[in-house]
């Protein structure tokens, strides 16, 4: 499809919506972890794209990074426009509309919408593993990775098999310690998490996970807003009895550091893994957002805080009680996904589907333009019964009102309390 043609659809879809796009599902597989299979994906289709590919236990939201994925399709992690029954890649809107769908600011920034969210979904752990900061990913051409964990409970009717999340090193940890973790990688269970500390998940409650911080998720499905990267090292050799390849420690860096031990161990942020007060700086409960006043709505903050000194993305969940509406206001573009309920955002109507075929197209996912954040967005729940239950993700600086965490000990990491 030509620029013109792109920038066309786009045109109309963004006048059609109101200011607001429909995205089709977006599923990513993942060949080193097992499916949960709470993510509303039909069983039969959970190895869509082959056996050999994995299982897919992740969507992706409003993205427009690539998945990097080995043998990976060449659009896969993309999130896909649907207007006038055709398709085309939220990347390719934005490029095409950038000011109207993401605001100069960010445009003028970064030249694209530089975060992207997902639901991950899988029976057991990940492997302990970090993801690479700016300078750190620069080596091999590629940006660093902030993230942030919400546990949402309408999609948490089951917790898997291991829901909890080792987060950091115990102080006191020594780097010659993990050294010899990685000397052991193909004597089985390299031991890594010896020097760890696991955390019980409960729904309804989050993490922030700066780059550089060491962390193994649990088994609750989680909802991810993070920086529009995709870069990790794995540093636990074997997770579930599953062998885990030393290429998933080495992916992102550069060919001839892949054997450098000393040059991996400080691809960890010393510092943030061994704060003794951890939790206090990286766990996040909801905070109510008194700016949402519309009767029989309630706006909470569920992702917020600083990586670094700045704010990389902040995430809502709205609720809006049955037969409630009014108009909500955000202060930039956001991805939306829609967990419980139907109802109307805008021009949209939208509902949690049941069950879905890969392939199929559903009600629930939507880009929201900062051209309509802005002026303000009516919402609706249609039910007389049941709550319609909204989580949308902001980008960079989108939120400077909103909450932070209580300042690090180093200062790098959170910023001031205004709460």
């Amino acid at each position: 499809m030509s620029a013109k043609s792109i920038s066309q659809l786009t045109r109309r879809a963004i006048e059609a919506g109101e200011g607001i796009l429909r995205l089709t599902p977006t599923w990513v597989p993942r060949s080193f972890l097992v499916p949960g299979r709470r993510l509303k994906l039909a069983t039969e289709d959970l190895y869509a794209f082959g056996a050999h590919r994995g299982g897919i236990d992740e969507r992706w939201l409003a993205s427009t990074t690539e998945a990097m994925n080995e043998n990976r399709t060449p659009d896969e992690g993309l999130s896909y426009v649907v207007a006038d029954g055709e398709r085309f890649t939220l990347r390719d809107a934005v490029e095409s509309e950038p000011t109207r769908l993401i605001g100069r600011r960010l445009w003028t920034e970064y030249q694209r919408w530089p975060v992207y969210s997902k639901f991950f979904d899988n029976l057991g752990p990940i492997p302990h593993h970090l993801h690479q900061n700016d300078a750190q990913a620069q080596l091999v051409g590629r940006l660093g990775k902030p993230e942030a964990y919400y546990f949402p409970p309408q999609m948490n009717f089951h917790s898997g098999y291991f829901p909890h999340t080792y987060f950091g090193l115990e102080p006191g940890t020594t780097k010659t310690e993990i050294q010899r973790c990685l000397e052991r990688w193909e004597c089985g269970d390299n031991g890594i998490l010896d020097y760890s500390k696991a955390y019980r998940l409960r729904p309804g409650t989050g993490w922030l996970v700066p780059p550089g911080l060491l962390h193994a998720p649990g088994s609750l499905v989680t909802y991810e807003p993070q920086w529009g990267s995709d870069v990790l090292a794995m540093f636990q050799s074997m997770v579930d009895g599953r062998y885990v390849p030393w290429d998933l420690l080495v992916q992102d860096v550069p060919l001839e550091k892949r054997r450098d031990l000393g040059f991996l161990i400080e691809l960890i942020d010393w510092p943030s893994n061994t704060d003794p007060n951890f939790k206090a700086h990286h766990y996040l409960e909801p905070i109510h957002d008194a700016d949402t006043q519309c009767e029989g709505f309630e706006d909470r903050w569920i992702l917020y805080g600083q990586v670094e000194g700045r704010q990389c993305f902040t995430a809502k969940e709205l609720t809006v009680a049955p037969g409630a509406h009014g108009t909500v206001r955000d202060h930039g573009a956001s991805g939306l996904i829609v967990v419980q309920g139907q109802g109307r955002v805008g021009a949209m109507k939208v509902s949690s589907p049941n069950s879905i075929r890969f392939g199929e197209l559903t009600d629930d996912e939507l880009f929201v333009s900062d051209e309509a954040a802005r002026q303000g967005i009516e919402i609706e729940n249609f039910s007389a019964h049941e709550p319609l239950v909204l989580l949308r993700y902001f980008g960079p600086d989108a939120n400077p009102q909103g909450p932070f965490l209580p300042a690090h000990a180093n200062g790098s990491h959170t910023g001031a309390n205004v709460i």
